[in-house]
């Protein structure tokens, strides 16, 4: 029975990965999360008590860090400060969770000698026009543009250089945008979809055509799995399923699945330094790791995503209201 330390396995992506391995494999799972708003215990309901240990805390905390990985055989890293919207009002927290966090596991996995696989993001890569037929890949240099996006490339960067000053044995991969269960309702399907439950018009920022390539958390679950198990220390692997869609045509979809008219949403100011277009080029890690995801489609993955919000809203109303006073006070 390996034994994974799962970092921020509270979050929306961490804790979809925490599922995942726990029903697809016979690992123990540690989790690490300083239970900001993003994390939430509650994700974690229902675990086997034999295969599940949950611990409250910070990855900057080097001693917590330094004996949890002493107990450990191998470390999934989610933790990051993640909403592009919150680094623009207050970037600090970016910086101590991104780089000095990651910093800080990094000098635990060269102590203990731990496999190391590092989550990030396809923002890194910056964005690119509406009509680029390019999509991302792993030669694509890095051009951030947030305090969010800037201090996940730094942490990108810190990793491989541990990998090669130091022969920690870590791997990376960068990932497409996520929806899924357990996901916060400030984040863009989650809210339209609790909107509609609530009754409440759905909100498009702008005029919509920004575009953003859509992965089911399960389907990266499966990829990270996949790269701690097969991938290669020191390589980078982009993970997507080619599911772009623009956000016009998401609020749109989600209307319609829903039973509602396609048009009945309203139109927000747009996001400062909104990107155009995110797109995921995964050929490396289906062709050398033989992943593949198991949706066929955003559409079905988007209304199992609609069933689960509508099955637990028990989950989600407690942050609801918070969290459209906030984007009301912003005139989104």
């Amino acid at each position: 029975m390996r034994r994974l330390l799962v970092t921020g396995g509270a979050g929306f992506i961490g804790s979809n990965f925490v599922h995942h391995v726990l029903e697809h494999t016979d690992d123990h799972v540690m989790v690490l999360d300083k239970l900001t708003y993003a994390g939430n215990r509650a994700s974690l309901g229902g675990l086997p008590a034999d295969r599940f240990t949950f611990v409250q805390g910070d990855i900057a905390d080097a001693p917590l860090v330094d004996e949890l990985f002493s107990q450990v055989d191998a470390v999934v890293h989610y933790a990051a400060e993640s909403h592009n919207d919150n680094s623009l009002h207050d970037p600090r927290p970016f910086l101590d969770t991104n780089i000095i966090g990651t910093y800080t596991l990094l000098e635990a996995a060269r102590k203990h000698d731990r496999r190391l696989h590092h989550i990030s993001t396809d923002e890194v890569y910056g964005d690119l026009e509406l009509d680029d037929p390019e999509r991302f890949t792993e030669q694509t240099p890095y051009n951030p543009s947030s305090p969010y996006s800037s201090t996940k490339a730094g942490s990108d960067l810190l990793v491989r250089a541990w990998v090669r000053s130091f022969g920690v044995r870590a791997t990376i991969s960068n990932c497409s945008n996520n929806y899924g269960p357990y996901q916060h309702v400030e984040k863009f399907i989650p809210r339209q979809i609790t909107n509609v439950i609530r009754g409440i018009r759905p909100k498009l920022y702008g005029a919509g055509e920004n575009v953003r390539d859509w992965i089911h958390a399960d389907d990266h679950s499966s990829a990270v799995l996949t790269i701690l198990d097969k991938g290669v220390i020191g390589e980078t692997y982009l993970i997507g399923a080619d599911g772009e869609r623009n956000n016009k045509d998401v609020v749109e979809l989600i209307l319609h699945l829903m039973g509602m008219p396609r048009d009945a949403y309203d139109h927000v100011t747009d996001r400062a330094g909104h990107d155009l277009r995110y797109a995921i080029d995964s050929t490396k890690l289906r062709e050398e790791l033989g992943w593949a995801p198991a949706y066929g489609g955003f559409e079905d993955g988007l209304a199992a995503t609609i069933d689960w919000y509508r099955a637990n809203e028990d989950w989600w109303s407690p942050a609801k209201d918070g969290v459209e006073a906030f984007y009301a006070s912003n005139g989104q």
